[in-house]
């Protein structure tokens, strides 16, 4: 053990992540074993990874930083068993941990020894998920088998120039070569791949995790992701419905200070997800997005209102991390039904599913608030009171029903004339869509005026807090 480190690529990421002087590295004196090919006559200093703990803004974290200049960070069996040795301890002690990858994969000298000690890291992960947060940062190459080490973590993060992940090289793929589409780089890792939550250079990688370690609670049982509160409770959001078509607008416009730490957003932009605080308390936020404003205010990507199978993943990944460390859920409904077009088709029955289950099976605080269009199975789908939904607000613009009243009231009296389908479309929507009938019929338990959201649920948030809740005794669940 030692509070020193060797002066290299990876000790220098791990120095600009943790708070200065905070580093202690564990496992320095740590090489490869191996004698076969020769490799006893090549220098492996801590066989190319850096390993230890410190603190980020005094939160205990274990990181492990590959160095690119050790067999060019390739995995050897020390080199994986080091890794695990963090895993084991971070599990002990309950705290994160953050892999800062630099790899060209694995070792070929070591062969099954490397293997073995390899897959006995998927299982530190595997038993790590659920119960310490788990983050990577991608800085080189991380191609292969090494590619499911990022897929089993919870947040994953990748330098836009120089990183690639891949399972299959982009050349090996058939009828396809890198200059053609590079499957393996940042753009679309983040944009189709969507398994990368965030891109940016190593700096602005580096200091989104320290924020985002800052969110999160430290383990499923012991919480320490609350922070005084230093904006005022009981703000009013002026005009916040002028934005309800992004919801990322909105939800940094609810949240403390406006701090919004938004996840994958570069994938599946129609659904925003990303944590917020309300009353200094670490909340994770589902809404559906209509527009995507740049930051001048022009409209940069349009949406169909419908539920699609990538935002319906998202989320339900979303949902199933936030259920598993204990964080509540706030959800902002405005959809109108299902994404329609023949590549979803194949798959939108599943995805609507996982995400109806993510929802329905999660025992944390959920508040839900509608404040658009909340049509059909989709609307249930998005957190509604049938699905356990603690608390339903809704905004008096909002519709809630089977579909729009004019549609409704051209089905129901197709053969009637244009006054005619006009009148029923008015009694339709004020006896069936309107916020007020739901509300009577206890699917919604307030109509709320837009600017009074955030101190609802500040009230609603604190008055969950100690929620309960007990689901059928299972192994686990099969969606």
């Amino acid at each position: 053990m030692s509070y020193e480190t060797t002066e290299n690529r990876a000790s220098e990421r791990i120095a600009a992540l943790l708070d200065e002087g905070s580093f202690v590295e564990i496992g320095a004196a740590v090489k490869a074993r191996t004698t076969d090919f020769n490799m006893q006559t090549k220098e492996t200093p801590g066989d190319g990874v850096v390993t230890g703990y410190g603190v980020i803004d005094g939160n205990l974290v274990y990181v492990y930083s590959q160095n690119a200049s050790v067999l060019q960070g390739a995995i050897g069996e020390m080199h994986a068993k080091k890794i695990a040795a963090i895993y084991d301890l971070a599990m002990k002690m309950g705290a994160p941990v953050i892999g800062l990858v630099d790899c060209a994969g694995l070792r070929l000298q070591e062969a099954t020894d490397a293997l073995h000690a390899f897959g006995n890291l998927y299982m530190k992960q595997t038993l790590a998920s659920g119960v310490i947060p788990q983050i990577t940062a991608i800085f080189g190459t991380c191609g292969g088998g090494l590619a499911v080490i990022p897929s089993l973590t919870d947040f994953t993060f990748m330098e836009k120039e120089h990183a690639k992940l891949f399972v299959n090289s982009p050349n090996a793929l058939e009828g396809n070569v890198i200059t053609k589409c590079d499957t393996s780089s940042a753009k679309f890792q983040s944009e189709e791949a969507g398994l990368v939550d965030g891109t940016g250079t190593e700096e602005e990688i580096l200091e989104e995790i320290r924020s985002l370690v800052c969110l999160l609670p430290a383990n499923n049982e012991d919480d320490n992701s609350y922070d005084e509160c230093t904006d005022d409770l009981n703000r009013l959001c002026d005009a916040i419905e002028n934005a309800a078509e992004d919801t990322a607008v909105v939800l940094s416009t609810l949240s403390d200070n406006h701090v919004f730490f938004e996840t994958k957003r570069d994938y599946a932009k129609e659904m925003v997800t990303g944590f917020i605080r309300l009353n200094g308390v670490t909340i994770g936020a589902v809404a559906n997005r209509c527009k995507v404003y740049d930051e001048d205010g022009n409209v940069e990507a349009e949406f169909d209102g419908g539920l699609s199978v990538r935002g319906c993943r998202k989320a339900a990944d979303f949902v199933n991390f936030c259920d598993a460390f204990n964080i509540p859920v706030l959800s902002l409904t405005n959809v109108e039904g299902y994404h329609a077009t023949m590549c979803s088709e194949r798959n939108i029955a599943s995805s609507v599913a996982k995400l109806t289950y993510a929802f329905a099976n999660a025992t944390v605080p959920k508040v839900n608030v509608i404040i658009g269009k909340a049509y059909g199975s989709a609307y249930i789908t998005m957190n509604s009171k049938a699905l356990g939904a603690d608390l339903v607000y809704a905004w008096p613009q909002a519709e809630i029903g089977m579909m729009d009243a004019n549609l409704a009231a051209k089905i129901m009296y197709a053969e009637e004339s244009a006054e005619v389908i006009r009148q029923k479309a008015a009694e339709y929507e004020a006896m069936q869509t309107s916020p007020l009938a739901a509300a009577g019929r206890g699917y919604v338990d307030a109509v709320i005026d837009p600017k009074d959201t955030r101190k609802y649920l500040v009230g609603a948030f604190e008055m969950l807090f100690t929620k309960r809740e007990d689901r059928p005794a299972k192994k686990h669940g099969t969606v």
